[in-house]
């Protein structure tokens, strides 16, 4: 299956289960895998036979930026329900959501959810 990737899509949001987090917010890091045909687009080189990246990283975008989510789960859920919901061409879709600025007492680079959803979940 061919794939189109979106890797480190920065979006600032407020989710997490400590009040402030919600009021302050943070940046979150996106990387996204979407499964499609590419055949037609790479013999045509016609956007219309392919999922534009832009409009795929502007669906990421405002789901991450409609709801404030305790949990990054929900939100890396929600953010591959929307894409699947609006690119009906696209097979699955793999969500890694990254939170590099978690309020843990650690030394980390970032605490994620990585999630695959398929068509069939969207139903």
């Amino acid at each position: 299956m061919d794939k189109i990737i979106i890797k480190g899509l920065k979006v600032f949001a407020y989710h997490g289960v400590n009040p402030e987090e919600k009021v302050d917010g943070q940046y979150f890091i996106l990387d996204i895998t979407a499964y499609t045909s590419l055949k037609n687009a790479g013999q045509t080189d016609n956007l219309n036979d392919t999922v534009s990246y832009a409009k795929i990283l502007k669906t990421a975008v405002n789901v991450m930026n409609e709801d404030k989510y305790d949990l990054i789960e929900k939100a890396a859920n929600r953010v591959a329900e929307k894409i699947l919901l609006d690119f009906n061409t696209l097979d699955q879709v793999d969500i890694c959501l990254k939170k590099p600025q978690a309020p843990i007492k650690a030394d980390f680079d970032y605490v994620a959810v990585e999630i695959s959803r398929d068509r069939r979940d969207s139903k």
